[in-house]
């Protein structure tokens, strides 16, 4: 089994973009996630597992009912808007402190990835075209009312009946969501944002929860980069194609299809470009 991932909630604020120091343009996603207090642990001898209930935002106290009043009034802190448990090892229960607001720094780092889970934008009721990328008929002479119709959905008197799970029409969207390996470009304590690249589920003002992620980390992701300039091959990375020579000189090909001739590898943020 993989190892418990922490994590944060957060509400997503919008689109925005960044740029790198050779002027590349990198489209980001803000979520702000600085906001989260610790409400209560659960712990394996208790409860059967280890948790930290993490709660986001404020809640006007007229909305709070008497249990939510009576939960936050113990630690001083307004009751919170939105209240998950986020699953952890029971070793990292000791470092998380009751009633103190957890810090970005803490739980992520920039250049590494993330999972993050939220709720997709409803649609409302949409028919097959839309919902299940079904072909349209021909809108041609001699076809009538019969455009973007789902065509038929059973056979005859065996078996008598629709199959279960026929693509048909019906409500769209509005589920829940989670899209893997976002990359983590930047974490800002003082405004308590995070800048991740890549498509976050949910509407603006939308609540998310986002982990760190369980199939990819910025640790190894750095392993590999390191294992790669000292094989001289080519490496995938966050900001894209790395390729490295005999003579260690480096090359990265952007996403957009640029090539940036130059750069350095150290520990910390794993490669740094110079100036072209």
């Amino acid at each position: 089994m993989a190892a418990l991932r922490t994590g944060l909630l957060g509400k997503k604020l919008g689109m925005s973009q960044v740029f790198t120091e050779q002027g590349n343009r990198i489209g980001v996603t803000v979520v702000h996630a600085g906001q989260c207090v610790v409400i209560g642990k659960r712990t394996p001898d208790k409860d059967g597992y280890a948790a930290l209930r993490i709660g986001y935002g404020e809640k006007p106290l007229r909305l709070a009912n008497k249990p939510e009043l009576g939960e936050v009034s113990k630690l001083n802190v307004p009751p919170p808007r939105l209240i998950r448990e986020i699953r952890v090892e029971p070793a990292q229960l000791d470092q998380y402190e009751v009633g103190a607001t957890v810090p970005l720094s803490k739980v992520f780092k920039p250049l590494t990835f993330v999972d993050v889970v939220g709720t997709s934008k409803g649609k409302g009721f949409q028919g097959v075209i839309k919902r299940h990328h079904m072909g349209a008929s021909r809108n041609t002479h001699g076809t009538h009312e019969f455009f973007r119709h789902g065509g038929s959905i059973g056979c005859r008197l065996t078996p008598g009946r629709v199959h279960k799970g026929k693509r048909m029409t019906g409500h769209m969207g509005d589920v829940r969501r989670t899209v893997q390996n976002l990359a983590l470009l930047a974490v800002k304590d003082e405004e308590g944002l995070l800048l991740i690249q890549g498509s976050v589920p949910g509407g603006k003002n939308g609540y998310v929860v986002i982990k760190n992620a369980i199939k990819r980390t910025g640790r190894k992701d750095r392993n590999a980069v390191r294992e790669a300039v000292l094989a001289t091959k080519d490496y995938e990375g966050v900001l894209g194609r790395w390729s490295f020579d005999a003579n260690g000189d480096t090359s990265l090909t952007t996403m957009s299809g640029r090539e940036v001739k130059g750069g350095k590898f150290d520990d910390a943020n794993a490669v740094t470009l110079q100036a072209p």
